[in-house]
């Protein structure tokens, strides 16, 4: 486990994870919140996001956070472990609020500085429609790859933490 894809809905826990993870593994942690966008919620163009991440993958050992379905491809090809936090939308929808609470009008440790946290009606209905809008096409995307990658799927956070413990 050199260079890790972690995704999932909004909520389900994939920084932390990564976080952990790279703690666990000494490995480098990248959340592409952090590099994607600019202060004041400004995104980068998605030219801007392929090279920044053609760069990532180049290098020895990674861990990546994040989803950006655009570029996603770009993440799964070169890595050699994918992990899909598949969390219940309830507790995905939870942690959100939770987060939202804990760092309003602050910039999480996550995301691009000068992005604070601020409620985002959109985002909340993403995380809602995220096991039927994104998750059916990426558990297809995972069945494929898994001839060729260790591919990961944690359904709850009991999965996550035994995951972890686990983690050599």
């Amino acid at each position: 486990m050199k260079r890790v894809v972690l995704i999932g809905s909004g909520g389900s826990g994939k920084s932390t994870l990564a976080r952990r993870l790279g703690e666990k593994l000494n490995i480098h942690v990248y959340h592409l919140d952090a590099l994607f966008w600019k202060p004041h919620w400004v995104s980068v163009q998605k030219d801007e996001q392929r090279q920044i991440q053609n760069e990532l993958v180049k290098k020895e050992a990674w861990i990546i956070d994040g989803n950006y379905s655009g570029t996603m491809e770009l993440r799964l090809v070169a890595a050699d472990t994918i992990i899909f936090l598949d969390i219940p939308r309830m507790i995905c929808i939870y942690r959100a609020f939770k987060r939202m609470l804990q760092y309003r009008n602050k910039t999480r440790p996550d995301m691009g500085v000068g992005c604070e946290e601020r409620f985002d009606l959109d985002f909340f209905k993403w995380i809602w429609d995220y096991p039927r809008t994104k998750r059916p096409a990426i558990l297809k995307r995972l069945e494929h790859l898994s001839q060729d990658k260790r591919v990961i799927i944690l359904t709850s956070p009991k999965e996550v933490k035994r995951f972890l413990d686990n983690v050599q």
